[in-house]
């Protein structure tokens, strides 16, 4: 799982560059001006940072950036669920035009600089040259360290707020007492009103239609007694003509057949009328004044309408506006139950004491191996007999982030006491133990690419070495690319890539070129004599390539 490639078009001072990156460990150097930090700034775009239009190279439309990467197996779920195509080959592309606008791909389909940024996080690690002033930040000792032991805050966070939630509801409640009665007493008196209706639900429209019956059932009835007689009745009714009609018409069918269909749709007509009939007959036999009835309809309508009124409602939201009272009731009893919120207070502080003490424990079983693996860092590092103890004390109360204070001590030589950091170490061992760190930490990680960004800052001579040696040694499991003023760090790379900016170009445009053999003997000269490169300085480079000969330089 590797960087494979680059490909910038009209970034910053790039006018165009396509990189292919081999895997092991790939030096990055140049001139200070030429742009050396420019490959990471572009990787970091790829990778979802924020972009702005200064990354446009002047003159520009847009910038254009693509980095591709091996497709680890364990993103294949990811990529499926967020829609993008699963290949072996990862592709992200990000383009910011000149006002500053973005936009974003994954293997050809559009996406978010957030799911971008999801992603680069699985595939590298970038460590810059101020990795040392995190060193000084509780937070970022905290994450080292937890990151380290495979653990995360994040559940104690959640118990902590929750804990925090319930302590807060107490106060409010003991606070609110008697705002909260009134509300509660109101509220019960409304209730208590509504009950006495019992709205049901859909009663309302069952109840309107009923009680319009009732009201027009006298005139309901002689409706259907009239209908009744026009239809029925014995000296001349409608259902008398149909039947005469159709014998009429029948008894001529074998004359016309014409007929036949019109003594057939008499027929039907026949049998609905006497359908009718025993409809209206059955309605009479039911149908009866009901007074009394109407009088209980009257007055429930009557109930329905003024409460409606009353609470600014339809009579048909009333069993609604009863069932929310009740809800809003039982939430009022909850927060005025101070025994019920104290008992929740109680077992959430347990919850998170629980797993604030787990995660404690977590810690306190890396802290020694940690400790142990940035000290043997450390020798390599010119720092001999120094020791880095990663200390773990309780705090004075619980945080969302646990119940330990974290600190890093370091003794910079032997005999000496471990102390705070901050207090005992100057800026070039800062960066070293920033290294050592990187070197102790990075080995865990799940990214396949390590990004080294001018780490080796305020180091040099056979410290420097070591610092090659140990990336070397890095990039034999992962991909490692290191962008260095270091000869010694240099000569350690199992490639050599560099940033060079004519002089005199305008507008400014830098390229990056891969060297090996005699250019590559330039640049580490360079790099050792600066601009007057004599022979003395050729030999030199040319000793401290051939130290590292076994590494596959391509030298």
């Amino acid at each position: 799982m590797a960087l494979k490639r680059i490909a910038l078009r009209d970034f910053v001072i790039v006018q165009a560059l396509e990189l292919d990156l081999g895997g092991g460990f790939t030096a990055l150097t140049g001139e200070t001006g030429a742009g050396k930090s420019i490959l990471i700034e572009a990787v970091q775009l790829a990778l979802g940072a924020r972009a702005d239009a200064g990354v446009v190279r002047q003159g520009a439309p847009r910038a254009d950036i693509s980095a591709e990467f091996d497709c680890p197996a364990h993103l294949h779920p990811w990529l499926e669920e967020a829609g993008f195509e699963q290949a072996d080959d990862l592709l992200l592309r990000r383009t910011i035009d000149a006002q500053g606008k973005s936009r974003a791909w994954i293997n050809g389909t559009p996406a978010t600089a957030t799911q971008l940024r999801a992603l680069g996080e699985q595939l590298l690690d970038i460590h810059g040259q101020h990795a040392w002033q995190s060193l000084m930040r509780a937070d970022a000792v905290r994450a080292l360290l937890d990151a380290y032991a495979g653990t995360s805050a994040s559940a104690v966070g959640t118990c902590w707020a929750r804990w925090r939630a319930a302590q807060a509801d107490v106060e409010h409640a003991r606070a609110a007492q008697a705002t909260l009665q009134r509300e509660r007493e109101r509220l019960q008196w409304q209730i208590t009103e509504l009950d006495k209706l019992a709205p049901a639900d859909d009663e309302w429209e069952h109840l309107n239609a009923q009680h319009t019956r009732l009201t027009h059932a006298q005139s309901l009835q002689e409706t259907a007694q009239a209908a009744t007689a026009i239809l029925d009745d014995e000296d001349a009714s409608a259902r008398r003509s149909l039947a005469r009609a159709h014998d009429l018409l029948r008894a001529q069918e074998h004359l016309e057949p014409a007929f036949k269909d019109l003594t057939d749709t008499l027929a039907s007509s026949l049998a609905q009328a006497d359908e009718a009939v025993r409809g209206l007959h059955a309605y009479l036999r039911h149908a009866e004044l009901d007074p009394e009835r109407l009088a209980e309809l009257d007055a429930r309508v009557s109930l329905w309408i003024s409460l409606a009124r009353r609470y600014k409602r339809t009579p048909t939201e009333l069993p609604a506006l009863l069932h929310a009272w009740k809800e809003e009731l039982q939430q009022l009893d909850a927060a005025t139950d101070i025994d019920a919120l104290q008992e929740t207070e109680r077992t959430r502080a347990k919850s998170y004491q629980e797993t604030a003490r787990a995660l404690s424990q977590a810690r306190a079983q890396a802290a020694p191996r940690l400790s142990r693996a940035i000290t043997a860092a450390m020798q390599e590092l010119g720092m001999a007999g120094g020791r880095f103890v990663v200390s773990i004390d309780k705090a004075e109360q619980a945080r969302a982030d646990g119940i330990d204070d974290i600190g890093f001590l370091v003794a910079g030589h032997p005999g000496m006491e471990p102390r705070p950091i901050g207090k005992v170490a100057s800026g070039g061992e800062l960066s070293r133990i920033s290294l050592a760190i990187a070197v102790a930490t990075s080995a865990l990680g799940t990214a396949g690419t390590l990004i080294f960004d001018e780490v080796d800052s305020g180091v040099g001579g056979a410290v420097a070495a070591s610092v090659g040696r140990l990336m070397q040694q890095l990039g034999r499991d992962r991909q490692v690319l290191a962008v260095t003023h270091l000869p010694q760090v240099a000569a350690c790379a199992d490639h050599h890539l560099v940033v060079t900016k004519p002089r005199g170009a305008i507008p400014s445009s830098s390229s990056v070129s891969p060297v090996q053999g005699q250019s590559r003997v330039q640049e580490v000269a360079r790099m050792l004599g600066g601009e007057h490169i004599s022979p003395k300085t050729l030999a030199h480079a040319r000793e401290m390539l051939g130290t590292h000969a076994a590494a596959p330089s391509g030298v």
